[in-house]
């Protein structure tokens, strides 16, 4: 289906010390872009970047006015730099992408297409992904799969790799308030209509990974908590469980005691002491991720700083809000 030149679509790139590749990067992306005959920009957000990241940007956004960055104060995550993004995309569609390659760009176009055919959001669906072993990959499938389950939300090998249509971004942007967030999942959660495009996750074009097995623990437990409380009901059933089995051993305790049956076993009340105090501390680690939330909530700190930008006016408001939405074909 041929594209409208009227039609304007925003990539939102986040970015994290990726000066080695980025330049690549964003030359892949606009020239696949000039290729749909649209309208477009491309959205760098330097999640506080160390290694000269911005100022490559800088560099080629002197070259190129289309490519515009905003550079955060520190590390603020990858979710508070696709939220940056959002805010400040003017497009009638914009995409998410990794800054790496791993997204291949030249999927663009077909994204494009399901977007005009009526598509809402269209989903970039993992086939493989490159560099991960078998371990990585059933423990994606596993995470996926329960937190689809409990959080009634579909996010079965989806990516960051999205085309969201001017409706769906801005109630993301504007609506969605919450501060710990899950792109992925409130992508799902705010419904519309989708579409999947599957993919091959492609090898780094440059550089390393970035996501150390902590922050991929704090992104689960973020997902997690942000989308379900089935781990304070399993809390629950479990405490009702452990009470069901200290009733069953007191009772035969008690009724040994009174046969005359002398109550041994000094080993086996120790290590019962100690998987009931391994319960309970556990179980009060998961109530606390809550109670961290509700707290990073009621103190309503900015999602982010921004430092410095490229392309934008700092002076003038209206360049770090949304474009209003506009009808499909409009100039």
């Amino acid at each position: 289906m041929d594209l409208e030149r009227t039609d304007f679509v925003s990539v939102v790139v986040p970015a994290h010390n990726e000066a080695e590749g980025i330049v690549g990067t964003l030359k892949e992306i606009a020239r696949v872009l000039a290729s749909c005959g649209v309208k477009w920009e491309i959205i760098v957000v330097d999640d506080g970047s160390r290694d000269g990241t911005f100022d490559r940007v800088r560099d080629l956004a002197a070259r190129e006015g289309r490519i515009k960055a905003l550079r955060f104060s520190r590390n603020f995550g990858k979710e508070s730099a696709i939220l940056a993004g959002l805010r400040v995309a003017r497009g009638q569609a914009v995409i998410t992408m990794d800054a790496d390659l791993q997204h291949p760009p030249r999927l663009i176009p077909l994204m494009l297409e399901a977007w005009r055919e009526g598509s809402r959001v269209v989903d970039g669906v993992k086939k493989n992904r490159a560099g991960d072993g078998i371990a990585a990959r059933l423990r994606a499938k596993a995470f996926n799969a329960v937190l689809s389950k409990m959080g009634g939300i579909n996010i079965h090998d989806s990516s960051d790799f999205k085309l969201l249509d001017r409706v769906v971004v801005d109630a993301l942007a504007n609506q969605v308030p919450e501060r710990r967030r899950f792109y992925r999942g409130l992508a799902d959660w705010v419904g519309y209509s989708h579409a999947s495009i599957p993919f091959d996750v492609e090898p780094r074009a440059q550089g390393v990974g970035k996501w150390s097995l902590l922050k991929l623990i704090e992104l689960a437990t973020t997902a997690t908590v942000s989308f379900t409380s089935a781990p304070l009901r399993i809390v629950t059933l479990l405490g009702l469980l452990t009470l069901v089995f200290g009733f069953s051993v007191g009772t035969e305790a008690l009724i040994g005691w009174f046969r005359g049956r002398a109550v041994s076993g000094f080993t086996t009340t120790i290590s019962t002491l100690l998987i009931l105090g391994s319960f309970i501390m556990i179980s009060l680690g998961i109530i606390g991720e809550y109670i961290a939330k509700i707290y990073d909530e009621i103190k309503a700190r900015p999602y982010y700083l921004v430092e410095d930008s490229v392309g934008f006016s700092p002076g003038k408001s209206e360049d770090f809000v949304p474009a209003q939405p506009r009808n499909a074909g409009a100039n």
